[in-house]
C-alpha cells in the first residue's frame, strides 16, 4: 500500500490533548510544523502512522523561547557560549513575577512616576556602600562606551599599552573607545607602565585615565604598573573597568579586583559586568561619584542602553538573594565532587557504559581569574559520545580532552544528576 495513504491526517493528530497542550503553550504554527515533520518520516517510511503524535510531541521544545536549557558538564564555571552565570532560583523567580505589569517606573502611593528600577538600584548602593551613585546599562561594553561617550567624546581617554584588551569575538577595546569619538592617548610599554608615564600624557584634552584589569591573560616577569591609588592623586577622572563584577574582597580570589576595594583607592567611576561573578543577568554596573553618575544617567545615550524590567527584577534578586549558583560553583569541594561522580558511574557502569572516574581542573571562565584552578573530578567516556549528548532532549555538554569526553559535575547542579545520567542512557 502507499504509504502517503497510511499518513494520519493534519487535524486527526493535533486533536491529540498533549498537542492540544502544546499549542497552548508553543503556538499553533510550531506544533503544526512538528506533526508535518513527523508525517514526513511516515512518507519516508522511517515512523509507523500510529507514532505521528508521539514523534511530535517528543521534537517539540519546553518552551517557545528558542534557547534550550543545556546541562553545563564542562568544568568552566561562567561559560560564555553557555550564558554565563546561571541565575540562582530567586532571580528566575523575580523574572517571572515582573513578566506582566509592574510598578518598575511608577510609585504606586503617590500614581506619579518614578525613578525607573529604584528598588534594584538601591541594592546595588547596599552591596557598595562605597560608591556614591550607581547606574546599571546592559552590558559592561555598554557602561564603557558610555562613559567614554559622557566623559570623552572629542577627548583623550589616556590608557597604559599593556591594557589594550581583546574581549570576546574579536572585539577590541581600541575599536570600542574610538567608536565614541575619543582619541586614545597610549602609554607606557606592553609589559611597563609607571605612575610619570601617565603624567606625562595629561593635558587640556584628557577626558579621563582608563584603568582596565586584563583578566583574561597574564603578564608575568618583568612588569609594573600604575595602581588606581596612585592614579587618583593626578586630579583627573580615573574610570576603572574590573570587568569581572566581584562587588567586595573574595579570598577565593585574591588577584580579582572588586569594586568596593577600586571605590577606596580613589577611581572616580568603576565599571564591572552582573553575568560574571556576581552571578546575576546580563548588565553593565556603574558605581562611583554621585555627580558623575547622574552626567551618565542624563546623557541621551544613556535611554539607548537602558536595561528592561526583567533584568532589573534578576539583578535585585541576585544581590539580595541566596548565594547564587556561581558561588557555590566556585566553592564545593572535589570531595563533594568526587562522591557524586562515583554515584553516577554506578548507575551507568550497571548499564554496561564504558566509563570512568578522573581528577581533573576546573577554571573560572568568562574572562576572569586566569590564573585561578580548581581541583575537581571527570567521568570519562569516549569521545564519541559528545555529540549525541549535545543533541539530546536533554543536551549535555562536556570537555574534549586526550581523545575523551569528561563530564564534570562541579556546574551541573546535584538536582539534575538524573538528567545527566537519563541523558547517557538514551545516547549510549
Amino acid at each position: 500500500m502507499d504509504p502517503r495513504r497510511q499518513v494520519p491526517r493534519t487535524d486527526v493528530v493535533l486533536a491529540d490533548p498533549r498537542l492540544q497542550d502544546a499549542v497552548a503553550r508553543l503556538g499553533r504554527p510550531a506544533v503544526k510544523a512538528a506533526v508535518g515533520a513527523a508525517q514526513e518520516l511516515v512518507r519516508g517510511g522511517r515512523l509507523s502512522p500510529s507514532e505521528v503524535a508521539d514523534a511530535a510531541v517528543a521534537a517539540l521544545p519546553s518552551t517557545a523561547g528558542g534557547l534550550r536549557p543545556v546541562l553545563n558538564a564542562t568544568g568552566v564555571v561562567l561559560h560564555t557560549n553557555l550564558g554565563r552565570a546561571p541565575l540562582s532560583r530567586a532571580a528566575r523567580d523575580a523574572i517571572v513575577a515582573a513578566a506582566g505589569n509592574t510598578d518598575v517606573e511608577m510609585d504606586l502611593t503617590t500614581g506619579q512616576r518614578a525613578k525607573r528600577g529604584r528598588t534594584a538600584l538601591a541594592a546595588l548602593q547596599s552591596a557598595v556602600p562605597d560608591a556614591g551613585g550607581v547606574h546599571v546599562v546592559n552590558n559592561g561594553a555598554a557602561a564603557l562606551v558610555l562613559a567614554a561617550t559622557a566623559l570623552a567624546a572629542g577627548k583623550e581617554i589616556i590608557v597604559s599599552r599593556g591594557e589594550m584588551v581583546e574581549i570576546g569575538d574579536g572585539f577590541r577595546l581600541p575599536d570600542l573607545l574610538e567608536s565614541t569619538g575619543a582619541r586614545l592617548r597610549e602609554v607606557g610599554t606592553t609589559n611597563r607602565t609607571s605612575l610619570t608615564d601617565y603624567e606625562k600624557a595629561i593635558n587640556p584634552a584628557t577626558g579621563f585615565i582608563l584603568k582596565v584589569h586584563p583578566s583574561n591573560f597574564e603578564i608575568t616577569g618583568f612588569t609594573s604598573e600604575a595602581t588606581t591609588r596612585e592614579l587618583s592623586a593626578l586630579d583627573i577622572p580615573v574610570v576603572a573597568d574590573i570587568g569581572s563584577g566581584l562587588l567586595a574582597p573574595d579570598s577565593l580570589l585574591p588577584d580579582e579586583p572588586d569594586a568596593a576595594t577600586t571605590l577606596r583607592d580613589g577611581a572616580d567611576l568603576v565599571i564591572a559586568s552582573g553575568d560574571k561573578l556576581l552571578g546575576g543577568p546580563q548588565a553593565g554596573l556603574l558605581l562611583g561619584d554621585a555627580t558623575l553618575i547622574e552626567r551618565l544617567r542624563r546623557h541621551p545615550l544613556a535611554r539607548a542602553l537602558r536595561v528592561d524590567k526583567l533584568t532589573l527584577a534578576a539583578l535585585q534578586a541576585t544581590l539580595t538573594g541566596p548565594e547564587t549558583p556561581v558561588w557555590q560553583a566556585l566553592r564545593v569541594s572535589a570531595e563533594e565532587l568526587r562522591r557524586r561522580s562515583l554515584s553516577v558511574l554506578e548507575r551507568l557502569e550497571e548499564k554496561g557504559i564504558p566509563v570512568t572516574l578522573v581528577e581533573s581542573v576546573a577554571v573560572v571562565g568568562g574572562g576572569g581569574a586566569p590564573n585561578v584552578q580548581l581541583p575537581s573530578w571527570s567521568l570519562s567516556l569516549p569521545q564519541r559520545y559528545a555529540v549525541a549528548l549535545r543533541t539530546t532532549a536533554t543536551p549535555v555538554v562536556g570537555r574534549l580532552a586526550g581523545g575523551s569526553l569528561l563530564l564534570d559535575l562541579r556546574c551541573v547542579p546535584p538536582e539534575a544528576d538524573d538528567d545527566l545520567v537519563a541523558a547517557v542512557l538514551s545516547v549510549a
